[in-house]
């Protein structure tokens, strides 16, 4: 979790680079005016994933007892951005963790959403897509997201995962729970 001031700030200055990153490209960035400020925030419960004291990606990861587009309880992995330019090893390790975590938590499934202004078939989206897929994540069509951008929506099973404790070394407190007292994962 990002604990301090400083971590969330450089938490705040990744997803600036992230969004300028896109909008260099051409490609679309959240309709929310100040995502980074939300990473800046204290009371927002955001992750980081941290190598070497960099911080490679941030996230904000949370028990989800339904979205409007799939039922029952998940993990929500909302706002995720990784430093631009990374390769896909992040994203992987990402979706290893984020599956082992709703395991443990007794989740059936992450859901994610990624912006998708065009059709799922089109580029880039579609080489995203491909790649997530690859990894495990089913792609369960497109539609307006939390934030009211257009969307793909994606799930990924839950799956305990053992030796990833050698990958990873997990500090993240667990989402919130309605009625559950534990507090860390």
């Amino acid at each position: 979790m990002l604990r301090t001031d400083a971590e969330r700030a450089e938490a705040a200055a990744l997803v600036q680079d992230r969004q300028r990153w896109l909008t260099l490209r051409g490609l679309p960035v959240p309709a929310q005016a100040d995502v980074p400020a939300l990473f800046r925030d204290p009371h927002t419960k955001s992750a980081g994933l941290f190598e070497d004291g960099r911080l490679l990606a941030c996230m904000v990861p949370a028990h989800d007892p339904g979205l409007s587009w799939g039922e029952g309880p998940s993990l929500r992995l909302g706002r995720v951005h990784t430093l631009p330019d990374q390769p896909d090893d992040i994203t992987r390790l990402i979706t290893l963790w984020a599956s082992d975590l709703a395991a443990r938590q007794s989740l059936p499934l992450v859901r994610a959403e990624i912006l998708a202004r065009h059709a799922l078939q089109a580029e880039p989206i579609a080489a995203l897509l491909r790649r997530l897929t690859d990894m495990g994540w089913d792609v369960r069509g497109s539609g307006p997201g939390r934030e009211g951008d257009r969307v793909a929506r994606l799930e990924l099973t839950a799956e305990h995962r053992p030796g990833l404790s050698a990958l990873i070394s997990c500090q993240a407190h667990a989402p919130y729970l309605p009625g559950d007292d534990r507090s860390t994962a």
